[in-house]
């Protein structure tokens, strides 16, 4: 298509993009793409390239592409009263209203919804409330946060350290001293191949003890993680292990922060991981499936326990210290309203549950007997193909090969996209939840055919 203007120059000399390679990107040696619109599970680009998007942007447009309730929720709210901020008690009609749909959908011993902007800023307020929290219990040496590697709970300061991925760490000073990491749940993953799933759980939990042991039980405020890891390689838990992290971390008085921002509204089957694996966190981070991304909001949902000492702590010191200027956004807050009554009347959480069961099994099928595939795994609407050298020895590809991102691009040829996940060869899938059947059947049997034309027949 010609185009008869300077947007491609533009974008290389002024736009700076997250997560890019800056040298290639400025110098023309890395993709330039402009999206222009969205329909259901698929986006088009200026060019006329037509993608079904089996990553929902960043496991965030839930709902699908092109949802008018949704924008013209958020258009009469901009005409009405575009922004006024919450601060002091103050609140809009849509503000108020989410946080209650919010809580009716959230576990029942949770209390209030904070609002910020992204997962990264709700991240922040958490570590922020359960510091404050063991400031006004007389335990101001309870503060240091525990992580698993490979988790990823944002790219801040705080937030950036509580994320176990290199990439996020390295140049950049991080991790932060009062963040420390232990094992990630990744089954496939472990030292010893010869360990079953059980024993890895006991391992897991064990190092969570040994941890918490050295470091001292009364130097430990909270323990924060994913239901099911997500950027780290959409890994689902091994049977028991939350129930064998959540005793001890009742043993040792250290809260629990539920990092629900892919998980939360539905991805799994269930409106909130945490019911799934039965976890009962202190706190839960939600934003992504909020707004399914048609405008920008994250939450806090603090539990009962939790409010009952910041309540506490504001009558000893005053106002509460804390705020964005953009916390609880009336037209992010009108977007959420719209999203969730979506999510309701298309019955898109059940929906989410069932085609999720028969994408899994697509993606078992058709890629599950190649030489190369060390493992096909998920949750609801999360999957993943891990690649391997050989998978009897499970020996992996050496990085730089760059399998994961060589299938990624080969799959985007296929007009698909998948993501390339860090750290590992890893082809990431969390399509929305409007995903057909068709579409699933369409997703696997291009990813087998990217796989084939980068690996071979295998």
């Amino acid at each position: 298509m010609l185009k008869n203007d300077m947007l491609e120059q533009w974008d290389r000399e002024n736009f700076f993009h997250p997560s890019t390679h800056l040298g290639q990107f400025a110098r023309g040696e890395a993709p330039h793409r402009v999206i222009k619109k969205g329909s259901g599970s698929h986006i088009e680009d200026r060019d006329g390239t037509r993608l079904l998007d089996a990553f929902a942007g960043l496991y965030c447009v839930n709902v699908g592409y092109g949802r008018t309730e949704i924008a013209e929720a958020i258009a009469k709210q901009a005409h009405e009263l575009a922004y006024y901020h919450a601060y002091v008690g103050h609140g809009t009609e849509a503000s108020i209203t989410l946080s209650k749909m919010i809580l009716d959908r959230a576990p029942d011993h949770m209390s209030k919804v904070y609002f910020g902007q992204s997962g990264s800023d709700a991240n922040e307020t958490n570590v922020k409330l359960v510091w404050y929290y063991n400031n006004i219990l007389g335990r101001p040496e309870k503060k240091k946060i525990i992580s698993r590697w490979r988790g990823y709970h944002g790219s801040g300061l705080v937030t950036g350290s509580l994320t176990g991925l290199e990439l996020f760490h390295k140049k950049f000073d991080l991790p932060l001293s009062q963040v420390i990491h232990t094992e990630a749940p990744y089954y496939f993953r472990r030292d010893d191949v010869a360990m079953s799933e059980a024993q890895f759980t006991a391992h897991c939990a064990a190092e969570l003890e040994a941890l918490i042991e050295r470091e001292g039980a009364d130097t430990i405020a909270a323990f924060i993680g994913e239901p099911v890891l997500g950027t780290g390689g959409i890994v689902p838990p091994p049977a028991g292990y939350w129930e064998a992290i959540q005793e001890i971390l009742e043993k040792h008085d250290i809260l629990l922060i539920a990092d629900e921002v892919v998980t939360g509204f539905g991805r799994l089957g269930i409106m909130f991981g945490s019911e799934h694996y039965n976890l009962k966190p202190d706190l839960i981070t939600i934003a992504k499936g909020l707004t399914s991304a048609y405008a920008p909001l994250s939450g806090s949902i603090v539990s009962d326990k939790m409010w009952k000492v910041l309540e506490q702590g504001t009558d000893e010191n005053g106002p509460i210290g804390h705020g964005w200027t953009y916390s609880a956004h009336p037209i992010g807050a009108a977007a959420g309203v719209a999203n969730l009554k979506l999510i309701d009347d298309l019955n898109l959480v059940q929906a989410a549950g069932e085609t999720g069961a028969y994408f899994q099994k697509a993606l078992a099928d058709h890629l599950g007997s190649h030489s190369n595939v060390g493992e096909v795994r998920g949750a609801g609407l999360m999957a993943a193909v891990e690649f391997v050298a050989d998978r009897d020895t499970r020996r992996f590809f050496d990085a730089s090969e760059k399998v994961g991102p060589r299938i990624a691009a080969a799959l985007l040829e296929h007009g698909v996209i998948g993501r390339a996940m860090p750290q590992g060869d890893i082809l990431g899938f969390a399509p929305p939840f409007c995903l057909t059947r068709a579409e699933a059947d369409e997703v696997a049997d291009k990813t087998a055919r990217a796989v084939t034309q980068v690996l071979g027949k295998g």
